[in-house]
């Protein structure tokens, strides 16, 4: 129950039915999913652990706003420890890899042109997850999920529309690329400039949304 309710309400955030400064209260929730207060605490205070939440003791709780700054730091870490999982997967990244790395990012090209963002992001997001996958670091994963999360959330605010997307598979291509060259310096700028033109166009949407 608690896992459900938590999974319920962190999809609700990061989708954005539940918008940034909403204010939820725990008997509002029980009523509308029909349980008791004690899972829905729980789950708030994990929402709060993620960053998806902000509490005032006693006195309030509500949906954590979206900003620039939050983007940025966030899009510094994930960037760092995926160049970081390039490095570690280099060495033993097969020709079978290489396959896998493109079949995620041509369908994350289809998928773009579908007009679906949330189901374009997941595809971004196994792309991204595959190099993770590939370092054999255990604790990587660990560290970046709660991270995707809110970088899910970030993105599905900012891309109303898919079109900035095409120039993301242009750049997963380059990474592949040059992963194909053997050659890890590339690669790891290859990433780098993902991340850091990725929160260009978020910058850029948010100025258009003003």
């Amino acid at each position: 129950m608690k896992d459900e309710v938590y999974n319920k309400l962190r999809n609700w955030i990061v989708t954005g039915e539940l918008e940034p400064g909403t204010k939820l209260r725990d008997l509002d929730l029980s009523e509308q999913l029909g349980i008791s207060r004690t899972p829905i605490r729980e789950a708030l205070l994990r929402l709060e652990n993620d960053g998806l939440v902000i509490t005032k003791a006693n006195r309030w709780t509500l949906v954590s706003p979206i900003d620039l700054t939050e983007a940025k730091n966030i899009y510094s870490i994930v960037s760092a420890l995926e160049c970081l999982a390039m490095e570690q997967a280099f060495p033993h990244i097969s020709a079978k890899d290489i396959e896998e790395l493109e079949q995620l990012n041509e369908n994350f090209n289809k998928t773009i042109h579908t007009g679906d963002i949330f189901a374009a992001l997941q595809a971004d997001n196994e792309f991204h997850n595959k190099i993770i996958q590939l370092s054999n670091n255990l604790e990587l994963p660990k560290l970046l999920s709660s991270l995707k999360v809110r970088i899910q959330r970030i993105e599905i605010h900012y891309f109303s529309q898919t079109d900035t997307k095409n120039t993301s598979y242009t750049e997963h291509q380059q990474i592949i690329d040059a992963i194909k060259k053997q050659d890890l310096n590339r690669a790891i700028d290859a990433i780098k400039a993902n991340w850091k033109n990725s929160l260009n166009r978020i910058r850029i949407n948010s100025e258009n949304d003003k």
